[in-house]
């Protein structure tokens, strides 16, 4: 059977010199970190030189590094920290983040009794700037702000930089999960005054299980896990090192390729969104992931002009194909639970069709979406546009 991975957005394949790179340290470099002997110090030095050189890609301080388990911890650390530790009262975010934020500032508000307040939504589902910028300015309260960078299921980029400086303007800690960007974009973090950010290799071509927060120098912020000094106090137990030497490894392949490897997927993804159009009438773009200036080039979230009825045989006629891809549908029949991005964005009978999330890698040809297209095609052209 044909396989096609089109779900990179979820999580990425391996670069075979990360795995090589990591094979080799699980070989060779099996001292713990915090021992004083060589076997230590050899192992606290590969962490060393990584954090090192992810410092160096954002432009910010080895010491504003702290390796995570992944992304998920890196938006826990910085939110409950925040309210727990910080001082911040209120957090202002929208439905449709991550739920690693979306949970954490529920918790936040739960357990240390901080209120959360939405920005307003335009109808791509982008954050209204200037809402952000009234909501900031009608309390004094110390508050937290939390935008992703890029959606992970529509795709939607905000402007970090200028979000980051409103936010310096009114006295607001600024966080923003960066999983779905970092890796694809340049970041200069000396430039763009973001307070925290979550990051997680696997994204990116790397391993699955390791990540990293950036956080500001002089924050203040809190260990969640304590038990040890690892990662300069602010995150303890002893450190994963093959997997920080293949997120550092995978990091800096990725920018080392970044121009022509974002080139080869943005052709993939526009080649993708023409033949979608030609070949299915009725097809629409979720958010704005069809824009190249204000989507990420590695995705497409698109709404079928099916019954929604349909959508759970769809989703098992491409799995049987070898079509790997995600179901995105606000609501639809068979799913245990809708997107909660795409009830916040879709309206109308919209809401009621399904979407399916696409993404895409480097590891992608043309010949594959050519033949994912022929799959959708067949199995749409099944149903009239009077039953929909």
């Amino acid at each position: 059977m044909r396989k096609v991975y089109l779900d990179s957005a979820a999580t990425t394949q391996m670069r075979p010199e990360v795995i090589e790179e990591m094979t080799k340290v699980m070989t060779e470099v099996y001292g713990n970190p915090s021992s004083t002997h060589s076997y230590g110090r050899e192992a606290k030095s590969l962490i060393e030189t990584a954090r090192k050189n992810v410092a160096k890609v954002l432009n910010v301080s080895a010491a504003e590094i702290i390796f995570t388990s992944g992304g998920t911890e890196a938006d826990n650390l910085a939110i409950i920290s925040c309210v727990r530790d910080l001082g911040v009262t209120r957090i202002i975010s929208t439905p449709i983040e991550h739920h690693a934020v979306l949970y954490a500032i529920d918790q936040a508000c739960e357990k240390h009794g901080a209120t959360k307040v939405h920005v307003r939504l335009k109808e791509c589902g982008t954050p209204d700037e200037e809402h952000l910028e009234e909501l900031l300015k009608e309390s004094d309260e110390k508050t937290l702000v939390s935008l992703m960078h890029v959606n992970n299921e529509i795709g939607n980029k905000i402007d970090i930089k200028s979000i980051a400086k409103l936010c310096k303007q009114y006295n607001a800690l600024f966080h923003s999960d960066c999983v779905q960007s970092i890796g694809h974009y340049e970041l200069d973090f000396s430039e763009i005054p973001v307070d925290f950010t979550a990051v997680s290799a696997h994204k990116f071509h790397g391993p699955k299980g390791v990540g990293f927060a950036f956080v500001r120098k002089g924050s203040g912020l809190q260990a969640l896990i304590v038990g040890g000094s690892q990662e300069r106090g602010v995150r303890a137990g002893t450190e994963s090192v093959h997997n920080i030497v293949g997120l550092d490894k995978s990091l800096q392949m990725a920018y080392d390729n970044l121009e022509e490897e974002r080139s080869y997927v943005l052709e993939l993804k526009n080649y993708f969104k023409d033949q979608l159009i030609s070949s299915v009438p009725g097809i629409k773009f979720n958010g704005n992931c069809s824009k190249d200036d204000k989507s990420t080039f590695t995705l497409l979230n698109v709404c079928l002009p099916i019954p929604a009825d349909k959508a759970a045989m769809l989703l098992f006629t491409l799995d049987l194909k070898g079509i790997a891809c995600s179901k995105g549908s606000a609501c639809q029949s068979g799913a245990q639970k809708g997107s909660h991005v795409l009830t916040n964005v879709l309206k109308g009978e919209d809401l009621n069709k399904p979407s399916l999330r696409f993404s895409f890698s480097i590891y992608n040809t043309k010949e594959e979406l050519d033949y994912v297209i022929n799959v959708l095609k067949e199995y749409i052209e099944q149903f009239s546009t009077a039953t929909v």
